[in-house]
């Protein structure tokens, strides 16, 4: 049986000083990377995804000059800009597989997104024979939450790595967490390996 690791919008905006910065990102992007330095081998394949925004217009809504922070956004991780990167912090050495959603649309799920073959994230975890994935990222309530439900329906069993992942909101954090226990996944420390 196959295992992944689903890394999820470790982005300078999502980090401290981005443009939709969450309180943790810097420390989660640490935390992936001293996971990855010591569990890397374990996966058979790991997923990195990124929000991948075009520059111009409102990406299908998704951008608002007045944003509601629930359906519509200020800009960011606009495509080839810094806030579009990987957090610094984040070694992506051992990403096997590099996704990119949003690209004109909204897009909170990395199974929304392709690889830079046009590969989805169903069929990279389909041709590996993955049935199970460990998730961690940012954020919890949003692109989180989407990407583990999304891993849930496509028939993997999901973890998600409670200490590598930081949400929004400390409430919406939780209901997102008691959301995804309820449709089947595990909530787990990184240390239960």
């Amino acid at each position: 049986m196959s295992r992944a690791l689903l890394i999820i919008d470790v982005q300078n905006d999502f980090t401290e000083g981005g443009a939709l910065a969450v309180a943790g990102g810097d420390a989660v992007a640490s935390a992936v990377s001293a996971f990855l330095a010591a569990h890397a081998s374990d996966y058979a394949v790991i997923v990195a995804s990124r929000d991948w925004h075009h520059a111009d217009g409102d990406n299908g809504g998704h951008f608002a000059a007045a944003p509601d922070f629930i359906d519509t956004w200020p800009r960011h991780c606009v495509a080839g800009t810094d806030g579009a990167a990987y957090d610094p912090l984040l070694s992506t050495d051992a990403v096997t597989h590099h996704v990119q959603k949003g690209q004109g649309k909204p897009a909170y799920s990395m199974f929304e997104g392709t690889t830079q073959n046009g590969d989805t994230v169903g069929a990279v975890l389909t041709a590996a024979g993955v049935l199970s994935a460990d998730v961690v990222g940012i954020a919890t309530d949003h692109c989180v939450r989407a990407s583990a439900l999304d891993a849930i329906t496509h028939g993997v069993h999901v973890r998600i790595l409670t200490d590598l992942v930081a949400g929004v909101g400390a409430e919406s954090s939780e209901a997102a967490l008691a959301e995804l226990a309820h449709a089947g996944a595990e909530l787990v420390p990184s240390t239960d390996g």
